[in-house]
């Protein structure tokens, strides 16, 4: 079969994707992965055959406006969150130039299944004339209901409520399905029914650990939890002597990363961080990464190392906890590799992690990024470094994780 699997947003985002990719070309497939122009490198690192969706996200994602997005107040996020539709939405903006690259790419290329994210809208609108033949990734919990939980948010309130939150979704999913239709200008004749039915019945799979998100009996059988798919692949990276020598010299070190996440005050952020682990003693690897921390120029090297990259599935296995911002990847890796952890939570899904992890008992409860400082860190801090039931906990459950293999699961799924 010739398949596309398309995704949008961070590496969280789209390592799922790549994971999948792999495996299917392994099977014999021809595979074909459109992403935006940043994941290029990483796509071809893995052996795949890349196709453009663009820069216009990338260069939206990076902006100002996207840093307060992702770490500001909520009266600042509101605001920037509708400038940023507003740009990403216009005539040329990022929403369009990607549907339409997919668009033009599905019809030139014809595929047998396209593999998509919750955030790819116009296979929903391929799904109409290829039915059974779209497929939804979701690294995210809570698109269907579950008793005690409502849409995205994780939060209980009330059955009514609850149930109701899920229909708004549906509502949402039709609405942008019909403005991409119309921003695209496709003018085959599809019914709201038949794009309702394409969304209610579509293979839905959770790349999400069943450790961590168990699948209720009541849900249609089109919807399925098949595990967190991690990446592997071959890469040159080398850890510096410096480094080595660091996690040799220390035990119970943290590493502590916001991933992609970005925030307008990352050298505070960064500041507010450090005096805690400078004042407690306490050892950590910081990832300033696509730069929501931030290097200073004075801190304590010999007990705080900073990278810039690092493969998580090195580093995880030689820590004790892990602080970082709530994507569904790093935690996911974060409790298989047995880590306690706490969540800086960000944006949308890393509030329900942050309830979900602590919840489970792998951590502590954590704090918005906007609103972290060193009053109300510091305890959170201090207690994921000395309650042992963390770490425990999260080493009973990882080893759980170890043990899965959804992958024939996942490829009947994709191929039938």
């Amino acid at each position: 079969m010739k398949i596309i699997l398309t995704s949008i947003g961070t590496r969280g985002d789209i390592e799922p994707f790549l994971a999948i990719g792999k495996f299917l070309k392994e099977k014999g497939h021809q595979v074909i992965c459109a992403f935006s122009e940043r994941y290029r490198e990483l796509t071809e690192s893995c052996d795949l055959e890349f196709a453009s969706l663009g820069k216009k996200g990338d260069d939206l994602f990076e902006c100002d406006v996207a840093g307060t997005v992702m770490g500001g107040t909520v009266i600042k996020k509101i605001i920037a969150l509708i400038k940023l539709f507003k740009l990403a939405g216009n005539e040329k903006g990022a929403f369009k130039e990607k549907d339409l690259k997919l668009y033009e790419l599905t019809n030139q290329e014809k595929p047998d299944r396209i593999v998509h994210h919750i955030k790819s809208y116009y296979p929903v609108i391929w799904g109409c004339k290829n039915k059974g033949k779209t497929i939804l990734i979701s690294p995210f919990p809570y698109f269907h209901y579950i008793k005690g939980h409502a849409f995205i948010s994780g939060r209980d309130y009330s059955d009514v409520l609850n149930k109701l939150s899920f229909k708004l979704y549906d509502f949402g999913a039709l609405a942008a399905t019909l403005m991409f239709k119309k921003m695209l200008r496709i003018r085959d004749k599809i019914t709201i029914k038949q794009l309702i039915n394409v969304i209610h019945n579509r293979k839905f799979i959770y790349a999400i650990s069943p450790d961590l998100l168990q699948r209720p009996d009541y849900w249609n059988n089109n919807i399925k939890i098949l595990g967190h798919q991690e990446l592997k692949r071959k890469t040159d990276w080398k850890p510096e002597k410096k480094l080595t020598d660091f996690i040799e010299q220390h035990e119970k070190i943290f590493f502590i990363t916001f991933g992609s996440m970005l925030n307008p005050e990352p050298e505070l952020k960064t500041k507010i961080i450090i005096e805690i682990l400078e004042r407690n003693k306490i050892p950590a690897v910081i990832n300033t990464a696509s730069g929501g921390l931030v290097k200073p120029h004075e801190f304590n090297s010999d007990l705080i190392y900073f990278v810039s990259q690092i493969p998580y599935d090195w580093i995880f296995p030689k820590v004790y906890a892990v602080i970082h911002h709530g994507g569904s990847g790093t935690t996911q890796l974060a409790i298989k590799y047995g880590c306690a952890s706490m969540i800086i939570p960000h944006i949308v899904d890393q509030f329900v992690w942050d309830k979900m992890i602590s919840e489970m008992g792998v951590g502590p409860k954590g704090i918005k990024i906007n609103q972290i400082n060193n009053k109300n860190l510091e305890p959170k801090i201090l207690e994921l470094l000395n309650n042992k039931s963390f770490k425990e906990k999260s080493e009973k459950i990882g080893n759980q994780m170890q043990k899965e293999d959804f992958k024939e699961e996942l490829y009947k799924t994709i191929i039938e």
